[in-house]
């Protein structure tokens, strides 16, 4: 506690710096883009998992008519500039998000890498010419690019309205920055989320936001474990989980209720792991007496290590992964229609 309060001024000299920001782009000080394409942000106002990437993913399912692209910055990659994801890259040279959509979705879709957005998606335009929707992922705070519509992301259990400004907290920007946004999501809700809880959500939000702004609820959907290699083998009952993501309890806890967690270690968000911690990491797994144990992490962790030079080395280990993805409670329609109606009422030519 003392710590945090000794962080204090600093989080109010953040809050000075990102409110003149916003402001020198509210008045037109700092110049902003549009685009004829049609350009959808999805972001929030913390630091951390806050489920963007599920938020995306959904996004080009349902977008799977269309020619879509993804735009992301590439946190921690090896490389700079533009970059169009193709068969020679991996997570090292697009980072781990980007490069996991691009398995997912690269027959499908578009996906690219670049710090300015506003550079970035001419690059795009001029590769894909025919691109008809950009999904920006991660860029909320990317005021450079006007988009159409504009997506917050926000975790149920520690939401924007219950959050402060760094360092003090985890806020990249001030509570009112969700002013901006045209639609909320609510990530990672309890299975038994009632309806006078959704209710104080949406009052919540609506004192920051816009007036009458969307609000929808949505829970995270394990998908089947996997092995890393992609085949079709036997779930063990016992799992070591290791993970390099923001927010690995929800994770564990599903793993826990579900199978066995006999043990766990966890590293920072977007952790590149050493050859050394990974031998680290199957040596305990060897120290635990159970019979049908494997080792299991992220999705995002498993592209990223196979991204590594030497991970052949764990061609044989029993290394399992496990993929997720956003479901809406009450169903996705109510969501799915506004979108559709949202981007038709883009494309309606002007008197």
């Amino acid at each position: 506690m003392l710590l945090r309060l000794l962080l204090f001024p600093f989080a109010v000299l953040y809050d000075l710096v990102t409110r003149l920001r916003n402001h020198l782009y509210d008045i037109g000080y700092k110049k902003s883009f549009s685009f004829d394409t049609i350009v959808i942000s999805v972001g929030n106002l913390s630091v951390g998992g806050s489920g963007k990437t599920p938020m995306v993913e959904y996004l080009l399912r349902l977008f799977k008519d269309e020619k879509v692209a993804v735009l992301s910055r590439g946190y921690r990659r090896r490389t700079r500039g533009f970059r169009l994801a193709g068969a020679g890259d991996n997570a090292l040279t697009l980072g781990d998000e980007p490069f996991q959509m691009y398995r997912k979705f690269g027959d499908n879709a578009c996906v690219a890498v670049g710090e300015e957005r506003a550079l970035a998606i001419p690059e795009i335009l001029f590769h894909r010419p025919e691109t008809q929707i950009i999904l920006l992922d991660d860029a909320f705070q990317h005021r450079k690019v006007i988009p159409n519509l504009s997506i917050l992301v926000t975790e149920f259990h520690r939401p924007f309205f219950k959050d402060y400004l760094m360092p003090y907290g985890r806020l990249r920007e001030a509570r009112n920055g969700a002013f901006r946004a045209d639609l909320v999501i609510v990530s990672k809700c309890p299975d038994s989320l009632a309806p006078s809880e959704m209710d104080d959500y949406r009052q919540s939000i609506q004192t920051f936001a816009q007036n009458d702004i969307p609000v929808y609820f949505t829970r995270i959907k394990y998908g089947r474990i996997r092995h890393w290699s992609d085949q079709a083998l036997d779930t063990p009952k016992h799992f070591y989980f290791f993970s390099g993501i923001g927010q690995p309890a929800p994770m564990a806890h599903y793993i826990r209720e579900n199978f066995n967690l006999a043990a766990e270690r966890h590293f920072p968000d977007h952790y590149i792991f050493s050859e050394s911690e990974m031998m680290t990491i199957k040596k305990t797994f060897d120290n635990i007496n159970l019979q049908s144990k494997g080792i299991i992490t992220t999705e995002k962790d498993m592209v990223r290590i196979k991204s590594l030079p030497w991970s052949d080395k764990l061609r044989e280990w029993p290394l399992y992964y496990l993929p997720i993805e956003i479901d809406f409670i009450g169903g996705s329609a109510a969501f799915d229609q506004y979108l559709k109606n949202a981007l038709q009422n883009v494309n309606k030519p002007s008197n």
